[in-house]
């Protein structure tokens, strides 16, 4: 992300207001935790930077406005992430030269739920967000600029969701976001939602990829969905639970 210069400004003034806003140990260990592409809340943030909540939520206005952190409102919930993969890189390089390691993330999830879930009407959890990962990295899926958080089908995802039965004109024609961007409660990071990601639900239950608890939300995987899933979405990992 390019940060726009006013008239007077200029790029050295502008790196050292950036660099004093990484410079202050507690906005460090923030940016830091933020590294592995997870969202945390700002009470999450003041426990790793070791402050109270309110010099958190300062802090974090300090990162907001240097543009390194960008806010997140999922619900009634605020969460924060690092800006840019342009961020991570300059933290990353400079993590190399501190010979610092990161920590990892561990989600204080059930892991029934964790592993998947319907959020609302559409899959969350690990698998959601492997899913909503494969989809976009194989173009199906593009990000619209104008609407952030949007996406919409390519070609060739219009090709490939028609071919696995779902009619992609009716799910345009709802009365909802075709495809959006859900920030995943366990995992923090994004899986598909709207009546795209509510189709895929759909059809992974009536291909009898998962399997839905009756009484709670979370999804099992199964026998034949740890084959398929993997095959058609070209998951990384096979998908279990």
């Amino acid at each position: 992300m390019l940060v726009e210069l006013a008239p007077t400004d200029n790029a050295d003034n502008q790196l050292a207001r950036v660099a004093a806003a990484i410079a202050e140990p507690a906005r460090a260990r923030m940016l830091c935790c933020l590294m592995d592409g997870h969202a945390r809340t700002s009470t999450e943030l003041s426990v790793v930077a070791e402050v109270s909540p309110s010099t958190a939520s300062a802090h974090l206005a300090r990162l907001k406005d240097q543009q390194l952190v960008t806010l997140v409102c999922q619900g009634k919930h605020r969460y924060y992430r690092l800006a840019s993969s342009d961020v991570a890189s300059a933290l990353e390089a400079l993590l190399v030269i501190a010979g610092t390691p990161r920590s990892r993330f561990v989600p204080p999830t059930p892991s029934k739920l964790r592993h998947a879930r319907t959020c609302y009407d559409h899959i969350a959890g690990a698998l959601g967000v492997a899913l909503g990962d494969r989809i976009l990295a194989h173009g199906w899926l593009l990000p619209q600029v104008a609407d952030e958080g949007s996406y919409a089908l390519s070609a060739r995802g219009e090709q490939v969701f028609e071919g696995l039965g779902i009619d992609v004109a009716a799910t345009r024609q709802l009365r909802r976001r075709f495809a959006c961007a859900c920030l995943d409660w366990s995992e923090r990071k994004p899986h598909i939602g709207g009546a795209l990601g509510a189709a895929l639900l759909q059809l992974s239950l009536r291909r009898g990829w998962v399997r839905q608890d009756l009484d709670s939300r979370a999804l099992s995987t199964t026998p034949l969905g740890q084959r398929e899933l993997p095959a058609v979405f070209d998951l990384r990992e096979p998908a279990h639970g």
